[in-house]
């Protein structure tokens, strides 16, 4: 009898259902006021997949004051946003908050306002999409004190430069508006293969984004492709091309953006037949592989693509101010190389 009753009371327990999600409503406050939805909900859905919050704004399942929304949608102070069931582990809740190490980055600007960084390549802005956290979760990690910091606009995970960050939901809002009005400067550098023609300094072609076939995940890798000017689809994207220097088989660009769509720098300079160096989605793969190869200066391991200079109007006293980040010392060697190889 006692062995049966240590075999019994051996037995693990029996699990637990898990608890049905329900639907959730969230009054938004006034730190939150300006916010985006997509932003808004990131945030409040921690563990959930982006590709998913994402999905679940498309289907209409994401109410604001009862009405449907898109992602972009700007919310305002007493609004109720309805979010539908969805499942989080508090596993995942738990990995999400404590996976980001603190860390600081190298800082060009910083205020009572605003924190304006040099972001290297190779780290996203913010966690989602199969990344555990970016620069935002970090620097939050490293800066507990900090009672508000949100990005004020995104760059790609393999694009250095300047990266704006605001310390009140204030200048984030008028600091965002400056980039939804089209007020900010946004110069970048890239090198591209070939050498650029000099009468093409202005690229007005629409593009569009597009999925991939679904990964594991469930979610297609996101692209985007320059359509015809009366595509229902397409979005006007307009960049601007100044030749900075010409090199041994390469070309440094200074490229100024007037819209800022998704990849737009990537896909327009692609389009017209010149990539740029290292972009593994719509480059020179062949080149890409080996000047990966190669060694010292004349070898080459991310994309080169640098936010190179910001101008925005302080959200404070209103001047204007012009940030500069210097090329990584990555990049500059290459140009330094390649130069030196000119006959």
């Amino acid at each position: 009898m006692s062995l049966v009753k240590n075999i019994i009371g051996a037995r693990k327990p029996p699990k637990m259902p898990a608890v049905v999600p329900e639907v959730k409503f969230l009054t938004v406050d006034n730190d939150s006021a300006g916010q985006r939805l997509d932003n808004f909900l990131l945030r409040h859905l921690k563990g959930v997949p982006k590709t998913h919050v994402y999905r679940i704004i498309r289907s209409g399942e994401v109410r604001i004051n009862k009405g449907r929304a898109a992602a972009d949608s700007r919310l305002a102070a007493g609004d109720l946003v309805r979010l539908p069931p969805v499942r989080v582990s508090e596993r995942m809740q738990a990995k999400a908050a404590n996976t980001a190490p603190a860390r600081e980055f190298p800082v060009l600007l910083e205020d009572d306002w605003l924190l304006a960084i040099d972001k290297p390549a190779g780290v996203a802005v913010h966690g989602g999409s199969g990344v555990s956290f970016g620069v935002i979760e970090q620097l939050r990690r490293a800066r507990p004190q900090a009672r508000f910091l949100e990005l004020v606009h995104r760059l790609d995970r393999d694009t250095s430069g300047v990266l704006l960050v605001a310390k009140k939901r204030s200048a984030l809002t008028a600091l965002q508006d400056q980039f939804r009005e089209r007020e900010t400067g946004k110069t970048y550098l890239a090198l591209v293969v070939g050498n650029w023609p000099a009468n093409k300094k202005v690229i007005d072609a629409p593009l569009h984004k597009y999925l991939l076939s679904a990964g594991k995940d469930g979610a297609g890798e996101r692209r985007v492709q320059v359509v015809a000017r009366d595509d229902p689809d397409g979005m006007r994207s307009v960049t601007l091309v100044k030749v900075a220097r010409r090199l041994a088989g390469f070309t440094l660009l200074e490229v100024t953006i007037k819209t800022g769509r998704t990849h737009q720098i990537r896909v327009h300079l692609a389009s017209q037949g010149h990539a740029i160096v290292g972009d593994d989605k719509y480059g020179d793969f062949e080149l890409n592989k080996s000047l990966q190869k190669k060694s010292g200066d004349s070898g080459l391991r991310r994309m080169f693509l640098h936010a190179w200079r910001l101008q925005f109007n302080h959200p404070s006293g209103g001047e204007r101010i012009e940030l500069l980040a210097e090329l990584p010392s990555e990049l500059q060697k290459f140009v330094d190389h390649a130069t030196a190889q000119q006959p």
